[in-house]
């Protein structure tokens, strides 16, 4: 590595951190005394700060079918870059493994954004979760990643069917998400951003910040029509959400 891409991402480190430190203090000074919509543009205004900073460009795909004010979305999952690509596009609350919730500091700031944390191995945990999120629904959008892990984006894992029940027990729709990142340079499918086995959150960091130029790409995707009774049957919906977003990362 040459001198000037060293000194390159001393500052760009620097620059994380102190986004970090000005997330901290907006949590802590003007969440307490704000409204949701006030919240909301905080926070997509941090996100798209931090795609810069780490050479991240955006680009929506099929906005226009998100119509309604409350819906679950199912996304595939790649990386804890992907929760700011979406708050970047539209804030919405997560729901998340427990193992975030114990990160160093971006633990704290998921809890305080409304974060919801799930036992992923404990399926009557689970269901409480469901139904806490069906609660969530009436009033927020939610988002969730099925596959309950991450991967490096090549494929989709089956989706588990249990938090699909949330938006059944809401009667709120679903919408399917699929995620990719790409090189702006070559216009491929980039493993840069992947957060897999056993990376640490600053080895994940690291490589991003090593492989400037990149996209990452949001094509929303609504569920193919069906008779109402299919709609309540939690596997069908998840079924469905996996095998739309797979084809659209097949291309």
């Amino acid at each position: 590595m040459s001198t000037n891409q060293s000194q390159a991402n001393i500052w760009r480190w620097i620059q994380v951190w102190c986004h970090v430190v000005s997330g901290l203090m907006t949590l802590f000074f003007c969440f307490p005394l704000a409204d949701q919509e006030r919240k909301n543009k905080h926070i997509r205004a941090w996100s798209i700060r931090l795609l810069n900073i780490f050479g991240i460009q955006l680009k929506i795909n099929n906005q226009e079918v998100l119509r309604t004010h409350s819906f679950l979305l199912a996304a595939n999952h790649i990386s804890w870059m992907d929760i700011h690509a979406i708050n970047a596009f539209r804030p919405i609350r997560f729901v998340a493994k427990s193992d975030v919730e114990s990160w160093p500091i971006f633990g704290w700031m998921a809890k305080q954004l409304g974060t919801v944390f799930i036992q992923r191995d404990n399926a009557r945990h689970g269901k409480q979760v469901a139904s806490q999120v069906a609660v969530v629904l009436k009033n927020e959008s939610v988002c969730i990643f099925p596959e309950g892990t991450s991967t490096i984006g090549e494929s989709v894992l089956p989706f588990k069917p249990n938090l699909f029940e949330s938006a059944v027990l809401a009667d709120v729709p679903i919408f399917a998400l699929a995620i990719s990142y790409k090189s702006t340079a070559s216009g491929e499918r980039s493993e840069a951003t992947a957060f897999v086995g056993e990376m640490g959150l600053l080895e994940s960091m690291s490589n991003i910040l090593c492989s400037p130029g990149l996209i990452v790409e949001l094509t929303f995707l609504p569920l193919p029509n069906t008779s109402p009774e299919t709609l309540k049957d939690r596997k069908w919906l998840a079924f469905n959400s996996q095998e739309l977003i797979s084809r659209q990362l097949e291309g």
